[in-house]
């Protein structure tokens, strides 16, 4: 059976630079988890052109990318890197029209990092903020955190966090799963403007971040880094119904590649409303776009 043709046009919300020079900031274990454990393509860690990413990305109508510049952990310690933001700007000022950038965070970096997210959106243009709790092992909701989640307030850009369980990408460094989707409870009533997007679906704690989008109008589900034809059945209903409007399509590329995302996707029955709202409109909406 062929595969369903998507007429719908896309955007991804997470998704990572595999250019070459991307891939020199990352630890050289990073390869050996995305291809024997996720089983990503070892191809893509040869590196992946701008024009190769444009390329995937035409097949299934994926029109535009917010490219992660991430920060994952704090700087000297075992595993940890980041990715300067300036390599994700470059990919932007190539491709203005498709690629977005999105600024990582580091909590441990208090005010000098609060600036650098303010220079990143006021002078790069970068559309909102990232961040990877299970790297520093804190909750989302820590006090380190706070005084980035009011700069996004103030530069009105949403703040995408991974939240559900966090997996071991460095032998020597495995970190805690701290991003329970229940700790975005406390940061939605704080921070009642903040645009939040609890990311890689909660999974298996799918149905409490399905709980805090149902309760906060702020708060929204990143469908990104798991196949969908494994969603979870509550996920799954909660899309195609009274969480239509709350969910935004992302692969996380490479981990899931954005053929595999979108005609799975297809496959899955949900109505031609909902896809128009997962694909595009919820994402534009949230991010102004």
């Amino acid at each position: 059976m062929s595969k369903k043709r998507n007429t719908i046009p896309v955007i991804d919300a997470v998704v990572n630079l595999q250019t070459t020079e991307a891939l020199n900031y990352r630890p050289s274990d990073r390869r050996e988890f995305y291809v024997e454990k996720m089983k990503v393509d070892a191809q893509v860690f040869e590196g992946l052109t701008l024009e190769g990413m444009l390329g995937l990305m035409d097949e299934v109508n994926i029109q535009k990318a917010f490219l992660i510049a991430p920060k994952n952990g704090q700087i000297g310690l075992e595993g940890s890197y980041h990715l300067p933001y300036e390599i994700v700007l470059d990919a932007v000022k190539v491709n203005p029209d498709r690629f977005y950038g999105l600024a990582g965070i580091d909590p441990t970096e208090g005010m000098e990092g609060v600036r650098s997210l303010e220079r990143a959106v006021k002078e790069f243009g970068f559309i909102g903020a990232h961040s990877y709790p299970h790297w520093f092992e804190l909750s989302p909701d820590d006090r380190k955190y706070y005084p980035f989640y009011a700069k996004c307030v103030e530069l009105d850009v949403p703040i995408q966090m991974q939240v559900g369980q966090s997996l071991i990408y460095s032998p020597k460094a495995p970190k805690k799963s701290t991003g329970r989707p229940i700790s975005l409870d406390t940061i939605a009533c704080d921070f009642p403007e903040l645009k939040i997007i609890g990311i890689h679906i909660g999974i298996p704690w799918h149905d409490e971040m399905i709980a805090m989008a149902w309760k906060h109008p702020n708060v929204f589900i990143g469908c990104d880094a798991h196949a969908p034809r494994y969603w979870p059945n509550s996920f799954r209903s909660y899309l195609n119904s009274y969480g239509q409007d709350k969910v935004i399509f992302g692969t996380d590329y490479p981990v899931i590649s954005f053929s595999r995302a979108v005609s799975e996707i297809l496959e899955l029955g949900f109505k031609q409303e909902v896809l128009k709202k997962l694909f595009w409109n919820n994402a534009a909406r949230i991010y102004r776009l």
